[in-house]
């Protein structure tokens, strides 16, 4: 049967809960457009951003207007409070929250340090000492009121994924038994300037999987599911949207930044994956793929799906050009489309795409199709080689 998901939980530049995410991607609505609200830019960006301010979103939390939290926990907040839902603490179950993050609080340190350097202010130094990735998971942790497992989890662009990957298997070993995983990151100067200066960010559309693709638009938001033994699910009574049943994850370690171009790493993840799922490549319904439109990832990746599925490519798309590239909250989130695609029995488009790669001639989803969805396959893929490989099942 594998894990059970019971509840899930979305915020992004397409929507702030999972029913308008699920409207955008139906109607083909990308979040992206021109970034806002940033100093110290080196350019105009074309980014993702939630809709939401920081006080809209203590106010929707409920939580003081003059408590410092970092953008990319009120983000997880959000999407971790909507897959909690009404669950609470319950004595007989051994509960856990595993969070994800990149950013952690550097945009209020990369605050901080302009008051101090511009206005000689100091009177904020002292929150940079909360502003590590494990702060946030303590703040979530206490938010919801899940105190007996904690733990954070930061590799990269692989980072949402893994935290699902260690929660399903904390629960097959029956350390725990329900455990609350995803992430969250919010978009920053640093990220943003930072993946320019590699020479991977698009000034126009991101366009995964095209022959012209040029790189990366960044995004933020956050993505959780809550996952449940069959002891769990017996207490709860929550019903059941999809299972976890396979995962993997593997590091080829070929570069600081760059896969691989044999797409070593990702071939060992999503063939070790469908190999704990005891599913054979052609039981893939759809492939979500981890797509960031930047010219290495997406050879990359395609080649891994050559070596794993041969002549018979599943169905795929990269969701990255709705939400751009959320960092460590991007497995997260797409955990949850993929549920959404199990529910509506959907192919997810991929959206900016004109022009299958000279390399493999793969052509990926481009508009809404209705199919049954019984497997899909979710691919995250990070720095230093760090590729994961998710199976939700029906």
């Amino acid at each position: 049967m594998g894990i059970a998901i019971t509840g899930i939980g979305v915020i992004s530049s397409i929507g702030n809960s999972v029913e308008e995410n699920l409207a955008s991607l139906k109607s083909a609505k990308t979040g992206i457009a021109k970034i806002q609200h940033f100093k110290h830019l080196r350019k105009p960006y074309l980014g993702g951003q939630v809709s939401l301010s920081d006080q809209e979103l203590k106010s929707e939390l409920n939580i003081s207007s003059d408590r410092i939290v970092p953008r990319s926990t009120l983000l997880s907040m959000v999407a971790a409070k909507e897959a909690w839902a009404n669950n609470s603490e319950h004595n007989q179950l051994r509960t856990g929250i595993i969070s994800a993050t990149s950013i952690g609080g550097m945009e209020l340190s990369e605050q901080f340090y302009f008051d101090l350097k511009d206005e000689n202010n100091w009177s904020k130094l002292a929150h940079l000492a909360v502003h590590d990735n494990g702060a946030g998971t303590d703040i979530l942790a206490e938010y919801l009121g899940i105190s007996t497992y904690k733990f954070t989890i930061s590799t990269a662009c692989s980072s949402g994924a893994n935290a699902v990957l260690l929660g399903a298997r904390l629960i097959e070993a029956d350390i725990l038994d329900r455990v609350l995983v995803g992430g969250g990151d919010a978009i920053s100067n640093f990220t943003l300037n930072g993946f320019d200066s590699l020479g991977i960010y698009d000034t126009e559309w991101c366009k995964p999987f095209d022959n012209n693709r040029k790189g990366l638009n960044l995004g933020e938001g956050a993505g959780f599911v809550l996952l449940e033994s069959e002891k769990s699910l017996a207490i709860s009574n929550n019903k059941v949207l999809a299972n976890v049943t396979g995962w993997a994850n593997a590091n080829d370690s070929y570069h600081q930044t760059a896969s691989s171009p044999e797409g070593t790493g990702a071939t060992l993840a999503v063939s070790q994956a469908l190999k704990k799922a005891q599913l054979s490549p052609e039981q893939i319904d759809y492939v979500n793929a981890h797509g960031t439109a930047t010219p290495n990832n997406d050879l990359s990746e395609s080649t891994a799906l050559t070596n794993v599925f041969g002549d018979n490519i599943p169905p795929f798309s990269s969701t990255k050009a709705y939400t751009g590239h959320t960092l460590a909250a991007s497995g997260g989130i797409e955990a949850v489309f993929s549920v959404l695609a199990i529910q509506e029995n959907i192919l997810l488009p991929n959206l900016n795409h004109a022009e299958p790669m000279n390399e493999t001639g793969y052509f990926p989803v481009t508009e809404i199709q209705s199919k049954p969805i019984s497997h899909v396959l979710s691919n995250s893929f990070g720095f230093g080689g760090n590729s994961t490989s998710l199976v939700f099942s029906k």
